[in-house]
This record gives structure tokens, C-alpha cells and sequence, in this order.
């Protein structure tokens, strides 16, 4: 009955946990609980002043139109002047690309640069909808495990390891990396990029937590490499997540086929979001504000979560997010943050999100809310358990 309308073998990915769990934590909240919001990688912040006050001058305006699907000229002249500022790298504007948040620029890399059953390599722990974007699109993510002996990185012979055993088309790695706040130094990211390449491997480059870096300053691929692709947001260090303003640098060849793909997949960007973005590079002593605060909660979870029990965390060193080993525990992540959620009222998302290997010891939490919620999870987790 109905077999006519069964859906394709295509969509059949894994959920993304955290929205699960975001899911969960709003029923309690519709009862009357209060949650503590530490599963979904979403600053508390709004975005900056100087993005609200230029939607709202667009806004009264009048129109807000279709624009170029590349994007506006004006923000794509001045996301490479961010390039030259931050990373004293010259990028040409004719290689910006603005997409609809990173996730249109995971969707618009891949089908730009891989073929159905193409491998390509994504880390783990990793961001789960890299490897459900590349599934469906019809790609094989090949999961890499890191180690603590390269501080969580991918290396350049891990890389050719896997290679070796079957060609991969492409790689994609983060850094600062979601859930782990890892980050690669330049030398690691350099010698990376260089394996990747001299074997013909396409390299895709992941920079949505650049600016959240406390360890030492990020490093961008677009620095090291004409050939790389990046993809950044607005989303985290902004503070832009539903604003769904994101771009990529891409290598000239990509230009134009990513530019059809754009034209015929959403047409342009919304028009008012590429608006705010670009007058939020005007809201960075805001934005630096805000980090800073990321950095004391950072430091009130590393000092009070051992206190707690929880003692063992992979090197936080950029974004907003803790990877806690719950091994201690529990050997079943979701039901450990099921509990976490239900007895303490603290919301954080199960390491099996983000890895299927060892997944099941991990929690991820995010850290970007307020320092008295920080305090106050602190207290909760430690008193639950007791």
C-alpha cells in the first residue's frame, strides 16, 4: 500500500542528535522545567548590532530581491578584505562564494567536486552531517579515526593510509573541529594539505569556528593552497546561526560551476541575511567581547566538570564545545545524556552524534550560553552524580 510513494534509499541518513535533543529539552521546557542548553553548537548571543541596524535600514528600503547567485558584490569584495586583515592573505573576490549557511557549501563542494561513489575521507569524531550530506549525494564517507598522539588531528600518513587501501577522492577536515575544539597548527595543516594534494586528493578545509580560537590563532587553507576549498559562516563567531549566511573560497576552476549549481539549487542567497552579514565585520569589538566570555566558560567547565567526576576532555583549544569522556559511567552516550537531560536538566549531545567507533564514552558540550548557566550545570551534573 502506498509502495508508490516510498522514500528514496537516499534520504534514509541518520538523524542529527543534537536535534533530538533539542527536541526532548523543549517538552520539558512546555511542562515547565527549566534546561540548562548545552547541546546545539548555538551562541546565546544575537547578532551584532551593526547587522540588525542594516537589515532594519534594508528593511524600510523597500524591495529585497534576488541578487547575484555568486552573491553581493559589495560582501564578497569585503569578506576577501577579511582575508587580507586576519590572515595577511590576498584572496580575490572572484572566488568568494556566499552560500545559504556552511551547509549550502558543504552541498554545493561536493557536487561540485565529487561523482556519485566517490570516497572521500571525513574524520571521527566529526560533524555527522558531513558524512550524511556526502551519503546522500550518493558519496562514500571513509571515517578516519584520530588519536591522542596527534592531539585528535588528521595527519598527512593516516590520510595516504587509508589511500592506499582504496583511492579517496577528496578530504574534509575542521579546525577548529566540532565536538572536539581541536585545532592544527600550521606546520600540521601545511603538511596535510601538501600529502592530500601530491596524491591527487581534493581537499575541502571546514572554518566556521575561526575567531573562536584561544590556544593559538586559527589558520586558514586558503593561505596555504590555491587549490583548497574553504567553507565558513557567519553563524558562529557572528552569531548569525538563523540568519543562514555562509561562504566559501574556492579555486578558480570551481567558480563558475558552483555559480550554475547556486542558480539552479536556490537562486541566490536571501538578499537581507547577505545585507546584515556584511555590515557584521563593523560589530567586531562586540564579537570579541562575546568570545571572551566563551573563553571564562571554557575555563568554569575544564575546572569544575573534574570536580564533578567528569575529567577527561579531548584539547579544547577553539570553538565552543567540550568533548568529555563519560567512560567512567556509562557505555551508552545517548542514554547517559537522556538521563542528564531528564534527572538534572542539563542538555548536552551523545559522542555516538559524532562518532560511531567510540561514540558511545563521549558527551559533547557546548559552551556557548552564559557563565551563571555554566555555574549552574556544574552544580547539576556534580549533584546528579552523586
Amino acid at each position: 500500500m502506498g509502495q508508490w510513494l516510498a522514500p528514496s534509499q537516499r534520504s534514509d541518513v541518520p538523524p542529527f542528535m543534537v536535534m533530538d535533543v533539542m527536541a526532548a529539552a523543549a517538552r520539558i521546557e512546555a511542562a515547565g522545567g527549566h534546561v540548562i542548553h548545552m547541546e546545539v553548537g548555538q551562541p546565546a548571543a544575537g547578532a551584532p548590532k551593526t547587522a540588525i541596524a542594516a537589515a532594519h535600514a534594508a528593511l524600510e528600503a523597500g524591495r529585497i530581491d534576488y541578487t547575484s547567485a555568486l552573491g553581493i558584490p559589495s560582501l564578497r569584495a569585503r569578506i576577501a578584505r577579511h582575508y587580507r586583515d586576519v590572515y595577511r592573505c590576498d584572496v580575490s573576490p572572484d572566488r568568494i562564494v556566499v552560500t545559504t549557511g556552511s551547509s549550502g557549501g558543504f552541498i554545493l563542494a561536493f557536487l561540485s567536486m565529487f561523482e556519485p561513489g566517490d570516497r572521500v575521507a571525513v574524520t571521527v569524531p566529526g560533524y555527522p552531517p558531513y558524512r550524511h550530506i556526502l551519503t546522500a549525494l550518493g558519496c562514500e564517507p571513509v571515517l578516519i579515526e584520530t588519536t591522542n598522539e596527534t592531539r585528535h588531528a588528521l595527519t598527512g600518513e593516516a590520510l595516504l593510509a587509508a589511500h592506499r587501501k582504496a583511492p579517496l577522492k577528496g578530504v574534509l577536515v575542521g579546525s577548529p573541529a566540532n565536538p572536539t575544539g581541536t585545532m592544527m597548527s600550521r606546520e600540521a595543516l601545511a603538511g596535510l594539505i601538501a600529502a592530500a594534494e601530491d596524491a591527487g586528493i581534493r581537499f575541502i578545509s571546514d572554518e566556521i569556528y575561526h575567531g573562536l580560537d584561544y590556544a593559538f590563532p586559527a589558520v586558514t587553507a586558503a593561505a596555504l593552497s590555491q587549490h583548497a576549498l574553504v567553507i565558513n559562516s557567519f553563524s558562529k563567531y557572528f552569531c548569525m546561526t538563523g540568519w543562514r549566511v555562509g561562504w566559501m573560497v574556492v579555486p578558480d576552476i570551481l567558480v563558475r560551476p558552483i555559480e550554475r549549481l547556486q542558480q539552479n539549487l536556490s537562486i541566490s542567497v536571501p538578499s537581507l541575511s547577505q545585507i546584515a552579514a556584511e555590515a557584521a565585520f563593523d560589530g567586531a569589538a562586540e564579537m570579541e567581547a562575546i568570545k571572551h566570555g566563551y573563553q571564562e566558560n571554557r575555563r568554569i567547565l575544564i575546572e569544575g566538570l573534574p570536580k564533578a567526576g567528569i575529567s577527561t576532555f579531548l584539547p579544547a583549544d577553539g570553538a565552543f564545545y567540550l568533548y568529555a569522556d563519560v567512560s567512567n559511567f556509562t557505555s551508552d552516550s545517548f542514554e547517559f545524556a537522556k538521563q542528564m537531560l531528564e534527572q538534572a536538566r542539563v542538555a548536552a549531545t551523545p559522542g555516538l552524534d559524532f562518532d560511531p567507533v567510540h561514540g558511545r564514552s563521549f558527551i559533547r558540550f557546548s559552551y556557548a550560553r552564559s557563565a551563571e548557566e555554566m555555574r549552574e550545570a556544574v552544580d547539576r551534573i556534580a549533584h546528579w552524580l552523586k
